[in-house]
């Protein structure tokens, strides 16, 4: 019994343990190395009865159609809170715009690429930057910027003549670059676009921001553009017509034009991409100036219909939308089916399914 015992182990290992010094065991060495978990079990993809997408508003016979087949199929209007629908009808200057506004030149876009194309990307970014911290305004100062050593004076006289012209609120000068030796075009705002601040008689200021004493007062246009009346409201509103865009995708295109962020502007919803949508959007201290003159460079974007108002929209300021629908390749047994589906519709209205909401 003993031997049978010692030799069953070997004949048929599934009938006992094995035990811990048996040379058949693997021992546990310690390591390093991450085990991968076993892959989780595929879940079935969602059907609409999943989530709850099973009923219908009239008990009538359906029919079968193509939705979306192209984007121009699917149009939407938004409906304003004065239960105004939304449509693009005019690319006229609102009558408040100014005539210095209506005359202006190259808008801050314009005028940076041709900034990049004269001095390089370099300087163009900087420069971009400049304008960004300027417009922000604050309580600090905005450092002047140098742009890249010049040695060539007939370009110098260049870059200075352009900032006359395209940003009468910059100063230009030539300094000493680093080396000694070659020279540099340094840019700043001009003095009189800072408000003197509380500053002791011997010219210091009390709140301890420097000894020039000049601050930001408020956020500033930095391309010197006529101080902003009173009688206009800060926002600029429009109506914006796009084609198989999302509204992020749209803003982001005028925002890159205007060198603005896409969170300057204020909407009230996000439309449809895949469609043609008109809405409403607002945008702090622009001229309507600069937006009309981007309608010739945008594809598949447009902005009108401009006023100016006191405030800006936010998410929800809206009562609705209204969808134009066509629907293609439909298939029915007659057109008696899709009369009575049109006549229940009409009746009953729909069961506002937003679909399975998937990637």
């Amino acid at each position: 019994m003993r031997g049978r015992h010692l030799l069953s182990p070997l004949l048929s290992p599934l009938a006992y343990p094995k035990p811990p010094s048996s040379r058949l065991a693997p021992r546990r060495v310690a390591s390093h190395r991450t085990v991968a978990p076993p892959p989780a079990a595929r879940r079935a993809p969602l059907s609409e009865p999943d989530v709850g997408i099973s009923l219908f508003a009239s008990a009538l016979p359906g029919f079968r159609g193509a939705l979306k087949q192209r984007y121009s199929d699917f149009v939407v209007h938004e409906v304003a809170l004065d239960g105004s629908l939304v449509r693009l009808t005019s690319f006229d200057l609102p009558d408040g715009e100014c005539v210095d506004a209506k005359e202006g030149g190259m808008d801050e876009a314009q005028a940076l690429e041709s900034f990049r194309l004269l001095c390089g990307d370099a300087d163009c970014e900087a420069l971009r930057g400049f304008l960004e911290r300027v417009s922000e305004g604050g309580d600090s100062d905005v450092s002047p910027i140098i742009l890249s050593a010049d040695a060539d004076k007939t370009h110098r006289s260049e870059v200075h003549d352009f900032f006359k012209r395209n940003f009468e609120a910059l100063l230009t000068d030539t300094v000493e670059h680093s080396d000694g030796i070659q020279r540099c075009i340094r840019v700043r705002l001009k003095p009189g676009r800072r408000e003197r601040r509380d500053v002791d008689g011997r010219g210091r200021n009390r709140k301890g921001t420097g000894s020039s004493g000049w601050r930001d007062d408020k956020p500033f246009d930095s391309r010197g553009s006529i101080i902003w009346p009173d009688h206009l409201g800060k926002f600029i509103r429009f109506h914006l017509y796009k084609e198989n865009k999302d509204t992020q995708e749209a803003l982001g295109k005028i925002g890159k034009m205007l060198g603005l962020q896409p969170r300057s502007f204020g909407f009230a919803g996000t439309k449809d991409k895949r469609a043609v949508t008109t809405q409403q959007v607002t945008v702090f201290k622009v001229q309507a100036s600069r937006l009309v003159a981007l309608n010739s460079k945008l594809i598949g974007i447009k902005v009108g219909d401009f006023s100016y108002v006191k405030e800006g929209l936010a998410l929800g300021q809206l009562m609705g939308n209204r969808f134009t629908i066509t629907l293609r390749s439909v298939v029915t047994e007659s057109e008696d089916v899709i009369k009575a589906a049109l006549d229940g519709l009409i009746t009953n209205g729909f069961i506002n399914y937003y679909g399975l909401q998937v990637q």
